[in-house]
């Protein structure tokens, strides 16, 4: 199983891109899917996360600006990000718990990061 994300790049203070991130593989079912970032310096955190059953949970710092969404047809993930700030600079992580096609459990998985710098 792997994850492929895109879309990261640089952005001024403001502006918006989206990411997404693909999983491909012997996929049976995926569970939880969502987006981590780390800031240098920094423990790596949880930006948002949808859950199989349609449910989300975001990070306090980024309500409001930052919106997870999920193709469960084409096991792809993808996080909208308007209005970034430059505190919002990190890489971002895409991260699924996966359970494989003939495999009883569910295995936690993390993409390449991709940078985002939100800067002037």
């Amino acid at each position: 199983v792997q994850l492929q994300p895109s879309g990261g790049g640089l952005v001024q203070p403001g502006g918006s891109l989206r990411l997404s991130c693909q999983a491909s593989g012997r996929i049976f079912k995926i569970n939880d899917m969502g987006w981590y970032r780390q800031a240098p310096g920094k423990w790596r955190e949880l930006v948002a996360v949808s859950s199989s059953n349609g449910s989300t949970k975001y990070r306090d710092s980024v309500k409001g600006r930052f919106t997870v969404s999920r193709d469960n047809a084409k096991n792809a993930v993808y996080l909208q990000m308007d209005s970034l700030k430059p505190e919002d600079t990190a890489v971002y992580y895409c991260n699924a718990d996966i359970v494989r096609i003939g495999v009883r459990s569910a295995y936690n998985y993390w993409g390449q990061g991709t940078q985002v710098t939100v800067s002037s």
